[in-house]
């Protein structure tokens, strides 16, 4: 009986580990070539697990005012991205809004919750959005903390 309850627990504990693994792996297995292309041209192509499919959905339907600068798109570009973005969007979001900003975030604001204000002014940083900055691997979905380099 004491081997079957270990054998349960363990299994318990591996299946925790792999949820959270996969939570964990922001990009897809197959990332969109247009979306790396067209989003990583002006800024971090940002993993689509980082916000809910509906904040996919707005932020695609108004590149004409994409935080102040037109980044329109065909039609077809817009489509095939959109359909990338929302298939692999978060699947479990705790909030009853779907922010504009991955800064916005419970998430961000939490792992970023001891960083001075006066850190994202940095001239290197310049902003809480340039993941890249102090995430080596961002551009791979890659935040792990472990890897975080704050430039001086």
């Amino acid at each position: 009986m004491k081997t079957l309850f270990s054998l349960i627990l363990a299994f318990a504990g591996l299946t925790t580990f792999s949820a959270l693994a996969d939570e964990r792996r922001l990009l897809p297995v197959k990332p969109s070539a247009e979306w790396k292309q067209e989003c990583g041209a002006c800024h971090l192509a940002f993993p689509p697990r980082l916000l809910p499919a509906e904040s996919w959905r707005k932020m695609m339907g108004s590149l004409d005012q994409h935080f102040g600068t037109d980044a329109s798109l065909s039609p077809r570009e817009n489509r095939e991205i959109t359909d990338f973005l929302v298939k692999n969007a978060a699947s479990r979001w705790r909030s009853p809004t779907a922010p504009s900003r991955i800064t916005e975030t419970a998430h961000f604001l939490h792992e970023h919750d001891e960083i001075a204000a006066a850190v994202w002014k940095r001239a290197v940083i310049k902003s809480p959005s340039n993941c890249a900055a102090c995430h080596p691997a961002a551009d791979h979905g890659d935040f792990n903390e472990h890897r975080v380099r704050i430039p001086r």
